[in-house]
């Protein structure tokens, strides 16, 4: 009795041993994600690239955690450093990191970790092998929205753009979408017109100042605002709520579920795209086909365009098999939107860079 009482005790205190070893053994987490200024859930860009890492690590069992750098929209080099560097620490041996923002945070921990590999996604080849960029023809999705929104009959556009001009995402976006609404009205015979902003979009964030300018530009006539930034779509869905037939153009994902009150959305390949990434990783492709390069995804890799399921598809006139005919047209290169933006857009962009004034879209931007 006394001997296995003896065992029993001895076998307790093992298991008990082993618990608080067990207990003391760190979480590891393969997989980070270290976002953008702005919410995790922005319907947009930190969303779905959130959403691809998070299907990747599913569907085959790795770990994986999200971190945002302190102090939110205000976010500072040093904010993302820290929660690149709290990734690594907690065992991370790929870091996706969405944004332009990211550039110089991710050369210094990069340059400190060459043992973790890093996707620049919205960025660009950094001349580190350890890092890889995704790009996106943003500029295709653009020229997709604005066509439709013209098509469908809207002739008086908006344009609000986050990133203060400075996001080349945000600018190709924009500029595809003038390019776009020029097409569709040369086409119809119409006149359009276009306000366009990046006034209040610095930080992506929602905000009163945002809020109450979009709410002045449906009060003077605007139809449809494409809202590109994030969570800046809460200020334009605010704005549009004020006035019955107000409308919107989500972006990066499918927003219709946001509001009735958005038409399409200018979507881009965001959580497809980082799934194919990881997954090329996991592949062991790294050093052949992603160090130190940038994959610059459109309409070829089905990563731009405008979501066409049923409950998505809010347009009247402008029907999804005209929609497809004219993605097709993106997609085999008969129709190659300018990527290059100019300084200056209400000025247009002509011949060999040369800026023209727009033949029937009139351009105001607002500062």
């Amino acid at each position: 009795m006394k001997k296995t009482l003896s065992i029993i005790l001895t076998l307790v205190l093992l298991l008990g041993v082993i618990g608080i070893f067990a207990s003391c053994q760190k979480q590891t987490y393969e997989i980070a994600i270290v976002t953008d200024v702005g919410q995790l859930m922005d319907k947009g860009f930190n969303q779905g690239t959130y959403e691809g890492a998070k299907a990747y690590a599913e569907k085959n069992n790795k770990t994986y955690k999200y971190y945002q750098p302190a102090n939110g929209s205000e976010a500072t080099d040093n904010d993302r450093i820290a929660a690149m560097k709290q990734a690594v620490n907690n065992g991370a041996k790929i870091i996706v990191a969405p944004g332009f923002l990211q550039e110089s945070a991710l050369k210094s921990v990069a340059k400190e970790n060459p043992e973790v590999k890093f996707v620049f996604v919205d960025g660009w080849a950094l001349g580190l092998s350890n890092v890889t960029a995704i790009v996106y023809k943003e500029q295709e999705s653009g020229y997709l929205a604005g066509y439709a929104a013209v098509a469908d009959g809207y002739t008086k556009l908006g344009y609000t753009g986050g990133g203060g001009g400075a996001n080349p995402a945000c600018c190709r976006f924009g500029y595809g979408f003038v390019q776009g609404a020029e097409a569709a009205a040369k086409e119809l015979g119409v006149d359009v017109s276009i306000m366009y902003s990046f006034k209040y979009g610095e930080t992506f964030s929602a905000s009163n100042e945002l809020q109450t300018q979009i709410a002045g530009w449906y009060a003077n006539g605007t139809e449809v605002v494409f809202a590109c930034g994030g969570s800046m779509f809460q200020s334009v869905k605010s704005a549009a709520g004020e006035y019955e037939n107000a409308k919107i153009i989500g972006v990066d994902v499918d927003q219709s579920g946001e509001s009735e009150k958005v038409i399409t959305s200018a979507i881009k390949g965001l959580s497809e795209s980082v799934e194919l990434v990881i997954g090329q990783y996991y592949a062991g492709k790294w050093d052949a086909e992603l160090a130190d390069k940038a994959q610059n995804l459109g309409a070829a890799e089905d990563s731009t365009g405008l979501p066409t399921a049923a409950e998505s598809w809010r347009l009247t006139n402008f029907t999804v098999e005209q929609y497809n005919a004219l993605f097709e047209k993106i997609k085999s290169g008969e129709i190659v939107p300018a990527a290059e933006y100019p300084s200056d857009v209400s000025l247009g962009f002509g011949v060999d860079g040369a800026q023209t004034p727009w033949e029937r879209v009139t351009v105001t931007v607002e500062k």
